[in-house]
């Protein structure tokens, strides 16, 4: 997915294909978002303003970069995960026996579609902790940039748990269900405060 040009998927996502959808779109904002924390930190590193935090830049530097990486892969986790329900969903149920086997399979099927997205919301509310690192270190000169992909996480961040709302809505599963609401919450939670906190005192640093 990553290999098309920027043309070409935003064709296919504008398409009425079901992938690339909205979850596949948050992961590929949020590896954006994660880049620009490792740019920040690639301006910052051996400047005057970040002496004495060497370690702690060198430390997000490499979990933003790794984080890059891990929301890159989560685009194409998305598609691979919710093409199974959409076919799902397809299935004929005309009759009680077509019935019970689509039921079966959309059942099945939610499970890795919700999952998908979860994954990709605890990844944001992690990378959104590393952002709200850099703008408090990082150069002065960049920090609008820490904003910038502390907003876009956040974004990402709400595009993920939208995606894991709708899947969770139809889950029959009490128990599965619980477990990736309070997973969801958990992760919601944290990042948006860290989003709130680290484009807080950019604005402020840019005023």
């Amino acid at each position: 997915m990553l290999s098309k040009s920027c043309t070409e998927f935003l064709s296919e996502l504008g398409s009425s294909a079901p992938v690339p959808g909205g979850g596949s779109a948050s992961a590929l904002v949020a590896a954006l978002g994660a880049a620009l924390g490792t740019m920040v930190g690639e301006l910052s590193k051996d400047k005057k303003s970040t002496v004495g935090h060497e370690e702690e830049m060198s430390e997000l530097i490499k979990r933003s970069k790794e984080l890059t990486e891990k929301a890159k892969d989560a685009v194409m986790r998305d598609v691979t995960a919710f093409e199974p329900l959409a076919a799902a969903y397809r299935l004929p149920s005309g009759t009680e026996d077509e019935k019970a086997a689509r039921t079966e399979a959309i059942q099945s099927g939610l499970i890795p579609a919700a999952e998908a997205p979860l994954q990709l919301a605890e990844l944001c509310a992690e990378a959104l902790e590393v952002l709200n690192g850099y703008s408090k270190i990082g150069n002065r000169l960049a920090v609008s940039d820490a904003g910038t992909g502390a907003a876009m996480l956040e974004a990402a961040l709400k595009g993920a748990r939208l995606n894991v709302l709708i899947n969770l809505r139809s889950m029959k599963d009490e128990e599965k269900k619980a477990g990736f609401a309070e997973r969801l919450d958990k992760a919601y939670t944290e990042g948006m405060k860290l989003a709130e906190e680290a484009y807080v005192r950019v604005e402020q640093a840019c005023i």
